[in-house]
């Protein structure tokens, strides 16, 4: 009788460890299995939303680049009745006048090395954004690239170095812009000394759509990545916690009295 009285009240004690401890486990993994599709769902849209803008930037770079509507001069209030049109668009490789006959850019000087500050800052402004927006091009193809690859294996590293790969890219497309829009500047003020403002005065000088093209890559890549770095984020988190869930090996053990 006290054997009895000795044993039972452990075993009970170790009973009711058992079925805590069982209870806990089944409300974890319940709790893991009602958020799985959840994020599942927030990756899936992640996904969806990287895939279009990252191609709607990459195509809107590629058309801003290849066309010729950088940066428009209209000289139609000048010409009145005249059937010569010195009306002209330029892209960031040649000009081109109202006859789709176009050129390639040349050296604006024609006075051989002997280039005053203004001058040389704008050839060197020029040589710039020949530079940087083809690059951010290349960044964005790789990107692009990196980016299928890491939203397929679900792998944070890759997602972060995509992110930050793209990122870097939306910093050269802004370089870029700022550049062209700095050189054009320049450009005017050098022509305003060179022939005088009265000789400008009837002219309209504005930016084309080529421009607004390049400006709506920008934003569309600076958005992807973005979103890689929150996915790069959520998977993080996701691994984590499956790392948490797993902590080792349970084992209870029932120690008589």
């Amino acid at each position: 009788m006290s054997t009895l009285s000795c044993k039972n009240p452990p075993v009970q004690q170790a009973q009711s460890q058992y079925h805590s401890l069982l209870s806990t486990t089944l409300s974890r993994s319940t709790l893991e299995d009602t958020s799985a599709p959840r994020m599942k769902l927030t990756l899936s849209t992640l996904t969806v939303f990287v895939a279009s803008f990252g191609v709607l930037s990459f195509v809107c770079l590629v058309l801003a680049i290849g066309t010729d509507f950088w940066y428009i001069i209209d000289t139609s209030k000048r010409e009145n009745n005249s059937s010569v049109s010195l009306s002209s668009h330029s892209g960031l490789w040649r000009t081109c006048n109202l006859h789709n006959q176009c050129w390639p850019f040349m050296n604006p000087f024609r006075n051989g090395r002997n280039f005053t500050d203004s001058q040389r800052q704008i050839l060197n402004m020029q040589g710039a954004f020949m530079v940087l927006l083809p690059l951010s091009v290349i960044v964005l193809f790789v990107g692009g690239m990196l980016g299928v690859m890491s939203m397929l294996a679900r792998a944070h590293p890759l997602l972060l170095a995509t992110g930050l790969l793209l990122m870097c890219g939306a910093v050269f497309t802004l370089a870029g812009l700022f550049v062209y829009v700095a050189y054009s500047a320049a450009a005017f003020k050098e022509a305003v000394c060179i022939s005088g403002q009265k000789t400008l005065e009837d002219i309209n000088i504005y930016f084309g759509w080529s421009l607004v093209l390049a400006a709506i890559s920008f934003i569309s890549e600076l958005l992807t990545a973005i979103a890689f770095l929150v996915a790069s984020a959520r998977v993080g988190q996701l691994t984590q916690q499956d790392e948490d869930g797993c902590p080792g090996e349970c084992e209870t053990r029932l120690k008589p009295c």
